[in-house]
């Protein structure tokens, strides 16, 4: 008997357990008449296959909760034009995402993912409008992203990406492509930017007669006169795309409304 009960307590807390009563009582209606699932912020570990009793609703959140992983019957969900999965522990997608042809917004910022559970089916959501990626540790995006035409607003914010590939910063819809905080080189407008501020900076210290400065600091002046002098021939220019980097940031964690990426 005590072998028994140490092995079903073996896997550790399951989370909140939702009924599908519960379920149907957190269906809202959006704005503009779609019904919205919302079981953000309940703990869930799993998610329930009592949804599959509501599996036609056009909006699921699931965000905020402990889940580890995406059920390859999501597929079910056909009218889904919205899946927010934010703020979860999710290292992997399934390959079954791939199968939600209606699906407008997809935001999993706020995971565990990396490179390798980004399934090669992501490229299939045609619909695709708005895809957040980012704070999870992806080093490397794959380049069938670029098949996603429809694609307006990317998040890659927080992430571990060293660049970005040609296929998705020319996607022909872009508008918003937010890769702040990842180890990608700067570009040349960057750098001409930072060679800019320097020089202004520098400038500011020697508005002044040189009569007036103390031995020290008019030898200080002159050596930062210098360093400029030789900025220019100094800078190695990195022959790279813009990648938007005056975008700015959604933060899923501090904000409540995920509004501007849905």
């Amino acid at each position: 008997m005590a072998k028994r009960k140490m092995a079903k307590g073996k896997g550790g807390p399951k989370g909140k357990k939702i009924t599908l009563k519960i379920a149907k009582n957190a269906i809202r209606l959006t704005f503009d008449g779609k019904r919205r699932l919302d079981l953000s912020k309940m703990g869930i570990a799993a998610m329930p296959k009592c949804l599959l009793k509501l599996s036609d609703v056009e909006e699921l959140d699931l965000s905020r909760n402990q889940l580890r992983k995406v059920p390859d019957w999501i597929q079910r969900f056909q009218n889904l034009r919205l899946l927010d999965l934010h703020s979860n522990l999710i290292e992997k997608l399934p390959e079954s995402i791939g199968e939600l042809q209606a699906l407008l917004h997809l935001n999993v910022s706020n995971n565990k993912l990396t490179t390798k559970g980004l399934p090669m089916e992501l490229s299939q959501l045609k619909n695709l409008r708005q895809l957040n990626l980012g704070l999870n540790f992806i080093n490397m995006l794959p380049t069938t992203l670029g098949a996603l035409k429809e694609l307006k607003e990317v998040g890659l914010f927080d992430n571990h990406l060293t660049s970005v590939p040609t296929s998705i910063l020319q996607l022909p819809k872009l508008k918003k492509l937010n890769a702040k905080r990842n180890p990608i080189p700067a570009t040349d407008e960057e750098l001409e930017a930072e060679e800019q501020e320097t020089i202004r900076r520098v400038e500011a210290l020697c508005l002044v007669n040189e009569k007036d400065l103390c031995s020290p600091c008019a030898a200080k002046c002159q050596e930062e006169k210098n360093k400029m002098s030789n900025l220019k021939s100094m800078v190695t220019p990195v022959m790279r795309r813009s990648i938007f980097t005056n975008l700015v940031t959604p933060n899923s964690t501090a904000k409540e409304s995920q509004a501007e990426w849905r």
